[in-house]
């Protein structure tokens, strides 16, 4: 195991606009309130007992883990979304389980999809039940060149 292992988690979203594609991304990266550290895109487990805490100011340069679901585009008018949901057992000494999602169309649809996978991958796959899902999403109507972030953040 590298660090301490994570006790906490929160969950953020944000979107932007810019010239390039990576441009457009850094932007929904600062919306977020993740775009001026060094994200460490993980797969997709929640520690046991990890709590959901508020969204914390995170330490510039910091090394951050999360598991995050984006998407860009530079089509204009069209709208993209992306979301990740996380399920907390119900034995709290059970590890949990975040999915990621995104695609052209509504958060709605998005979030929906990303709960659904959640659902899917504890209770018939990791036969889990489930306390909770918790979920986020963003959209955006491109008009330039456009992205959407959301993600789980974990921290120690």
């Amino acid at each position: 195991m590298f660090g301490p292992m994570p006790t906490s988690f929160f969950l953020t979203s944000g979107s932007g606009e810019a010239s390039m594609e990576l441009n457009a991304f850094d932007a929904a990266l600062l919306d977020a309130g993740v775009g001026d550290t060094n994200l460490i895109k993980m797969s997709s487990i929640l520690p046991p007992g990890a709590k959901e805490i508020e969204r914390i100011v995170l330490r510039k340069g910091s090394f951050v883990p999360l598991a995050y679901g984006d998407r860009a585009s530079s089509m204009p008018g069209i709208q993209i979304s992306a979301a990740v949901a996380v399920g907390i057992p119900a034995d709290p000494l059970e590890a949990g389980l975040i999915m990621e999602f995104s695609h052209e169309g509504s958060p709605d649809s998005c979030e929906r999809i990303a709960r659904s996978m959640v659902e899917e991958g504890m209770e018939v796959i990791r036969k889990r039940k489930l306390r909770e899902i918790k979920s986020i999403s963003a959209t955006l109507k491109v008009s330039r060149v456009g992205a959407v972030f959301a993600a789980v953040v974990l921290c120690p």
